[in-house]
């Protein structure tokens, strides 16, 4: 008898998915750090106002949104009828062309905002069906007792493409402007060249509707019928939309907090080191109790720790404030994943992940949009104090919506889910 494993490492497709993950959030958080700059910069340069320059980070996370919002029910199902590795490989790809296309720009000295613009639709083109993808593949790499365990560490992935990602960007930006991007094309060729390494998995075969219309009202239905997904879900998208600072880091950097580009990388970094050595704390000690008591806390001091951030104007408090805020989504992020991929079945782990995919995207870059138009008519300080409030108000008003957060004690899935087909059960199916 061959003993299970007990760690996700010891698992070779899911070390190259590991790796893949790390080397593509690398270049997406460079790439977007320096996006957000040149934008804001060729706006400021141009006569815009403070305000004026806001609103075209706003168009950005909007065209970042856009086709991810069209595009989720498509994305959804490609991920769970399709090879979840060739469809990852395909987005890395455009993401790839993408890169190629901004560093050609810079170096000519040919960027345009329309041009950014244009790529920030491809990008979000490419995230609709990259994310959905990689997140229901890596619940087929490891059996489910060490999942958690998995998320944890696909999160510090994550979290450490989120945090070298920026200093690569704003560092060797100043170096050369179009370097960020050159870099970024070396690391997507990376993770396209590590998941090709992932080996053939096996999945479960799509209940349900079988035509490709009823397959996503399929996907859609169980995200709105199970009331555990779908508050966990909302519960990021009101949150984080509201809350969400990130986009403003452009301003704060140059005309609040007077730091120059290096310390608009130090802005990106705070949080995702603090995500990170969250995410190895969970690596290491799982979470086990109270969950969903411990979700809710964790949004409202993400909240709170935004509020400061918004009325900082000295630098090391900032990047305090920006620290907690990492912890305190990651801790929310580590249950909510947790919960989402133990409580929904093999076969539709692509739609709900597109569907889970499409409310991050919402409070990201349409949260960006969000905070930027904010940001435009009140101005930034303003736009970042109110969204922290609106993430206490939100944590208020989920936790006596939805009871079965604030009863939810671990991660157990329900038992006709355990019950269900698993990797090498003779109803799965391979990803070829």
């Amino acid at each position: 008898m061959v003993a299970a494993p007990k760690s996700p490492f010891s698992i070779a497709n899911f070390r190259a998915f590991w790796i893949a993950r790390v080397a593509m959030t690398l270049a997406q958080y460079s790439m977007m750090l320096i996006i957000g700059w040149q934008t804001y910069n060729i706006a400021r340069d141009s006569g815009m106002s403070v305000g004026g320059a806001s609103g075209q980070l706003a168009l950005i996370g909007l065209l970042q949104f856009a086709p991810l919002f069209v595009l989720t029910p498509f994305s959804g199902l490609a991920a769970d009828r399709l090879n979840r590795r060739s469809v990852a490989r395909a987005a890395m790809f455009l993401q790839l062309c993408c890169a190629a296309a901004l560093g050609w720009l810079t170096w000519s000295g040919t960027i345009t905002l329309p041009a950014i613009f244009i790529v920030a639709v491809a990008l979000g083109i490419a995230r609709a069906f990259g994310g959905p993808s990689l997140s229901a593949l890596a619940p087929n790499l490891v059996p489910a007792a060490i999942l958690p365990n998995a998320i944890a560490l696909s999160s510090i992935a994550m979290q450490t493409g989120m945090i070298v990602g920026p200093a690569v960007g704003g560092y060797f930006y100043e170096i050369e402007p179009w370097l960020p991007y050159g870099v970024a094309c070396g690391l997507l060729a990376l993770a396209m060249i590590a998941i090709s390494f992932v080996g053939k998995v096996t999945r479960s075969p799509i209940n349900g509707a079988q035509d490709p219309l009823g397959q996503m009202k399929d996907g859609l239905s169980y995200v709105w019928r199970n009331k555990m997904v779908f508050s966990t879900i909302t519960l990021d998208l009101f949150a984080v939309f509201l809350a969400g600072a990130t986009a403003l880091f452009p301003v704060y950097a140059r005309d609040i907090l007077q730091v120059g580009a290096s310390g608009l990388s130090k802005l990106a970094m705070a949080p995702a080191i603090g995500a990170a050595l969250t995410a190895l704390w969970f690596s290491i000690r799982p979470l086990k109790s109270n969950v969903g008591p411990k979700m809710l806390w964790a949004v409202g001091i993400f909240g709170v720790a935004t509020i400061v951030f918004g009325v900082s104007t000295w630098m090391p408090l900032s990047l305090a404030m920006l620290f907690i805020v990492g912890c305190a989504d990651m801790f929310s992020v580590y249950i909510r994943q947790s919960l989402i991929q133990l409580h929904t079945p093999d076969d539709k782990r692509g739609r709900v992940s597109s569907v889970s995919q499409m409310t991050i995207s919402a409070s990201n870059e349409f949260g960006d949009f969000f905070s930027g138009s904010l940001a435009y008519l009140l101005g930034p300080v303003a736009a970042v104090v109110l969204g922290g409030a609106g993430a206490i108000v939100t944590v208020a008003a989920w936790t006596g919506l939805f009871p079965v957060l604030r009863q939810t004690k671990n991660f157990d899935p329900p038992d006709h889910l355990l019950e269900g087909a698993s990797i090498g059960d003779d109803r799965t199916r391979p990803d070829q």
